[in-house]
């Protein structure tokens, strides 16, 4: 079973969000998990913004995937965001980010959450992953993607 499956809801998969940077997409992600799991909008925010700072969680090829321990979470969430403009985003290969996957923790969280990033890592570096994403016109539609064993 896939670690992503109990992470990644239909209602935490935004396609098509229109922003224009890091800070308004960390914004856009304090917005949602403030919404569908309770939690402080700012906290989300300063949380993956401090870990931004200390180096980009781009992968490349138009990926990123900003993740953080936070207190307030008692579970690892997370939440994928297409964007309808690739964002800068100091990625290893100085492309711009158009698929994000956030990523919360908690503050005292085990291995699951490096679990889950080596999950993603994996899924999206495949070719076929990365396309079918991009043209993914449903929530349910990369929920399944991100959970096939292959595409």
């Amino acid at each position: 079973m896939s670690l992503i499956e109990d992470i990644l809801p239909a209602s935490h998969v935004i396609l098509d969000l229109n922003i224009s940077s890091k800070k308004r997409l960390f914004e856009e992600a304090g917005l949602l998990l403030a919404e569908v799991a309770g939690l402080s909008q700012e906290d989300v925010f300063n949380c993956l913004f401090a870990r931004e700072k200390l180096g980009s969680t781009a992968l490349g090829k138009g990926v990123a995937i900003p993740h953080g321990r936070i207190s307030a979470v008692t579970d690892t969430l997370g939440a994928f965001f297409r964007l309808q403009t690739p964002i800068a985003f100091d990625a290893p290969d100085e492309q711009p980010v158009s698929m994000v996957f956030v990523l919360l923790v908690p503050e005292n969280a085990s291995t699951k959450h490096l679990n889950v990033l080596s999950e993603l890592a994996g899924k999206f570096s495949q070719k076929s992953v990365r396309n079918a994403l991009l043209s993914a016109n449903s929530a349910e539609s990369v929920r399944e993607i991100l959970l096939a064993d292959q595409i």
